[in-house]
């Protein structure tokens, strides 16, 4: 992952924060699932914008991400906002989460080749608490054919099949759907995407 990790250092040492400094606008239309003062851990949360929005809401937040340069801007950020924020510098196929401590999980736009995707979204499965929950949105196929950001590789990108595969019977599908939004998150993701989102529960 040396390679994958440098390429992020690089990507997030520019000015500014890449994905904006704003939450993710489906998690912020989800957030309300959430028990108050949920311990929520965010897998490759980058340069904090989900993590801190989170923190904001009351909820103790652990952010996760391979880059000790964007979880260095997360923290900045946490503290410009005033807001406590966990960090940890990991590389998640080889992250080992507490067994049955998280109330959610959120991952978004987390792409992982296929072998490492099963891999990590059984982790992120295992973390959470019965009745925990795990809300994700991600770029769907048809984003190959669109200029808002994602992989390029189609076999990154997630169907509601792949993902039901990954989670079922695991966890509960709460919500399962494919959608078309634009994007405005910083200079990374703007225009019209193509996406995949799931929540479900942890049984």
């Amino acid at each position: 992952m040396v390679n994958v990790m440098g390429f992020w250092d690089q990507q997030y040492s520019a000015a500014g924060y890449k994905y904006g400094e704003q939450p993710n606008a489906f998690l912020a239309s989800q957030a309300h699932r959430l028990p108050a003062h949920a311990r929520v851990l965010v897998p490759a949360d980058g340069e904090g914008r989900n993590g801190v929005w989170l923190a904001q809401q009351g909820h103790q937040v652990t952010a996760l991400d391979q880059s000790s340069v964007g979880l260095a801007k997360a923290r900045a950020l946490a503290e410009q906002r005033g807001v406590p924020l966990d960090t940890e510098c990991v590389d998640l196929t080889t992250w080992e989460p507490p067994a049955g401590t998280a109330d959610a999980v959120v991952l978004t736009f987390v792409h992982l080749p296929p072998a490492m995707r099963a891999v990590v979204h059984a982790k992120c499965v295992s973390a959470l608490k019965p009745g925990g929950l795990l809300l994700l949105e991600a770029f769907a196929p048809e984003q190959l054919g669109l200029s808002s950001g994602g992989p390029k590789q189609l076999d990154m990108l997630f169907t509601l099949e792949m993902l039901r595969s990954d989670f079922v019977p695991a966890l509960h599908e709460v919500l399962g759907e494919t959608a078309s939004a634009v994007l405005d998150e910083g200079p990374a993701h703007q225009g019209p995407a193509a996406l995949t989102r799931f929540i479900g529960q942890r049984v």
